[in-house]
């Protein structure tokens, strides 16, 4: 089984990013159930706005696109400014609503099948409205979001340090995180099974 990991963090490599150090411990968790994960910094890449797949010369959306067809659990990680999702991770969202009409042959639309959680850090609150804004998008578009299939941290109210620069609650964290990653590949092996059909006609 595979995994994509999508970092919305608004830093370009190599700068920290404080959501890739949350990202990895559910990475970890991942890997260690056998899955293969695959991991994306956004901004590295070029990826316009718009909702198609293909937005033509230039864009590098297309090849995460056939990753995200390729892997059975797709996790989003994104900080919290002012309280909301990045900007990276609604670009990733718009793009990712394309897979609305994309079908299989048989009529299943290609989310179907596939599970998505979310990783959210910042220094200050606002994890939960992010995640409800993610994880309710992805839902949308087709994804099956298992319960739990989250983790987050943030200082507190107010602003404050970052993930990496403290240990402030890290045990809760990664303890939520390891939860996340066994929800998911549990809900994705579950669906290889019995899977989601096509809707009726």
């Amino acid at each position: 089984m595979k995994a994509l990991v999508l970092n919305c963090t608004l830093k370009a490599s190599p700068e920290p990013s404080n959501t890739q150090a949350l990202a990895d411990v559910v990475i970890s968790a991942l890997e260690e159930h056998g899955l293969d994960v695959g991991v994306h910094r956004v901004v590295d890449h070029s990826i316009p706005y718009g909702v198609s797949t293909d937005m033509g010369s230039g864009d590098e959306w297309p090849a995460i696109h056939a990753e995200v067809l390729a892997s059975d659990i797709l996790v989003i990680a994104t900080p919290t400014w002012l309280g909301q999702p990045s900007s990276v991770s609604k670009v990733v969202l718009e793009r990712l609503d394309a897979m609305i009409s994309e079908t299989h042959d048989d009529g299943t639309p290609v989310a179907y099948n596939k599970v998505a959680g979310v990783v959210v850090t910042g220094n200050e609150d606002g994890a939960h409205h992010v995640i409800a804004e993610v994880a309710g998008a992805l839902g949308d578009i087709g994804f099956t979001v298992p319960g739990q299939a989250w983790t987050y941290w943030n200082m507190g109210p107010g602003p404050g340090p970052s993930y990496t620069e403290t240990d402030h609650k890290h045990d809760w964290s990664a303890k939520t995180g390891r939860t996340m990653a066994s929800n998911l590949v549990s809900v994705a092996r579950a669906l290889r099974v019995q899977p989601i059909p096509a809707p009726p006609g």
